[in-house]
């Protein structure tokens, strides 16, 4: 009798999802982030290389930010549709076509186009990293596995100065978007080997007006946000994106509410705790992001650093950030959310008001010392209000979760850069209006400590019961079920 050949575990039995997961979220999430700021390093460059000025240039940032806002909206229903690993996989595949595009780039129209497409491909990827991640590890888990995605978020933004600036001088400006292909490569190989897909589900009509008035409310508010600092608010272009993004954005909520099967599941706002944490994220950006932004520009223009200075000088936050998130999630289930982002914000705002104390004569260890502490502040911020804002949430409505959570984030993204230019445009006589003098600064810097004092004091009032419970800190699985009944109770009413 012949014995049957042994039957070979499918690849993706062969590892944990536990560690395929967070690995290529990790690359994902990494490429992602870099790619979105390393590129304004290489302007000047490729400025010489095109015969135009680096303000021609400016589409070429811009044009990022718009299109992965506009791509947002309609991930969380092609990840039920066709499953994450699929949308991740595809839209990896974007990303990297379109990244080798632009390297190969013959003029600035093609490089913008190219651009474009990877804006497209990272507003699939970021959504749909982010659901698998949280649809892998239960709720305990979640507060444990983002210590160790928070690295990647941390450090990308930090080395992509220092990266780009290598890259251009040694290579060409070519290879910042080439230095995607290595990493991705190896994280599309390894995805497509080891992640364990599904064929996706039946989710309802594709909502094509809903992706239609949203996708065009998030891309016309992002250029007037990110274009208000260059071309001015009062300019036309700016006025007209700002109130054109109003209005459709007021015409997509009403729609996406009155629909059976909404792109956007909006009602998920119903849940206060979710509610609570995303306005916490959109307005507790702008302190916290607006701080990494100012930073280098008051080392560079009011100290008259160098880059390499500032980037060194500003990069001591990062271990600050390390640091802490590995206390906030020990203490995540004991003390509850609500203490810890209420104390990271009020931490964030002495920080600013110690940084608006800085003038032309600090020194570099002074600032350094600020930007640690300001990173140990911000620690107990990103996780926390993540982790609470799914606690509550139906493990069938993460991927909408998710995604309202990514445009919530990217709005508070744009928001820090124009507060602050908004603040030091306020701060500068016009006579110098080039070079906003230190007084400008401090100004700018009291501005985001009275954005993060009042994002602190709500904090202490975000009910964060459930998400206690969800993390085994207190209660137990009957108490998690009956949160969980009664959010639904609020969203069917």
């Amino acid at each position: 009798m012949r014995r049957r050949p042994p039957v070979l575990p499918a690849l993706p039995a062969l590892l944990s999802q536990r560690l395929v997961v967070p690995v290529v979220c990790v690359c994902v999430t990494f490429i992602a982030i870099v790619d979105g700021a390393i590129t304004t390093v290489a302007l000047p460059s490729i400025a010489r290389q095109f015969q135009l000025t680096t303000a021609a240039l400016d589409g070429v940032v811009v044009i990022y930010p718009i299109c992965l806002a506009m791509a947002i909206p309609a991930s969380a229903w092609l990840v039920e549709r066709f499953g994450g690993k699929r949308v991740l996989l595809t839209a990896l595949v974007g990303f990297l076509a379109s990244s080798m595009l632009c390297g190969a780039a013959a003029g600035l129209g093609q490089l913008i186009a190219c651009r474009a497409v990877q804006g497209l491909s990272a507003g699939l990827l970021l959504p749909a990293s982010a659901a698998l991640l949280f649809s892998t590890f239960t709720a305990s888990e979640q507060m444990r596995i983002s210590r160790y995605m928070i690295v990647p978020q941390q450090v990308a933004p930090a080395a992509a100065p220092v990266l780009g600036g290598l890259l251009v001088d040694h290579l060409s400006w070519r290879w910042v978007f080439y230095v995607n292909l290595p990493v991705g490569l190896g994280a599309l190989v390894f995805g497509a080997l080891f992640l364990a897909g599904h064929h996706g589900s039946r989710p309802g009509r594709f909502d094509l007006p809903g992706l239609l008035l949203s996708a065009a409310a998030l891309g016309t508010l992002m250029f007037g946000i990110c274009e208000g600092p260059n071309r001015g608010w009062s300019s036309v272009a700016v006025l007209t994106a700002l109130g054109l993004g109003t209005v459709l954005l007021a015409a997509a909520v009403v729609f996406q509410l009155r629909v059976g099967n909404p792109l956007l599941k909006l009602r998920l706002f119903a849940d206060r705790l979710f509610r609570d944490t995303n306005l916490i994220n959109l307005v507790g950006l702008i302190p916290i992001l607006g701080a990494m932004y100012i930073g280098p520009l008051f080392l560079q223009q009011a100290q008259g650093r160098s880059a390499s200075e500032s980037g060194i000088t500003t990069f001591p936050e990062a271990f600050g950030v390390l640091l802490t998130v590995q206390i906030a999630g020990v203490l995540y289930a004991r003390v509850g959310p609500r203490v810890i982002v209420g104390c990271g914000m009020t931490g964030v705002c002495i920080v600013l008001l110690l940084f608006a104390t800085c003038d032309a004569d600090t020194s570099l260890w002074t600032f350094r010392a600020y930007m640690f502490l300001l990173g140990l502040s911000m620690g107990c911020f990103f996780i926390p209000t993540t982790v609470a804002s799914l606690a509550t949430i139906d493990p069938k409505d993460l991927p909408h979760a998710t995604t309202l959570n990514t445009v919530v984030r990217q709005t508070g993204g744009a928001l820090a850069p124009a507060a602050v230019t908004t603040a030091l445009v306020l701060g500068t006589p016009s006579a110098a209006a080039a070079d906003p003098p230190v007084s400008a600064y401090q100004h700018a810097y009291l501005a985001l400590a009275a954005i993060a004092a009042a994002t602190a004091v709500f904090a202490f009032t975000l009910p964060d019961a459930p998400a206690r419970v969800a993390a085994g800190g207190t209660g137990t699985a009957s108490s998690r079920s009956v949160f969980l009944r009664r959010r639904h109770e609020q969203i069917d009413s």
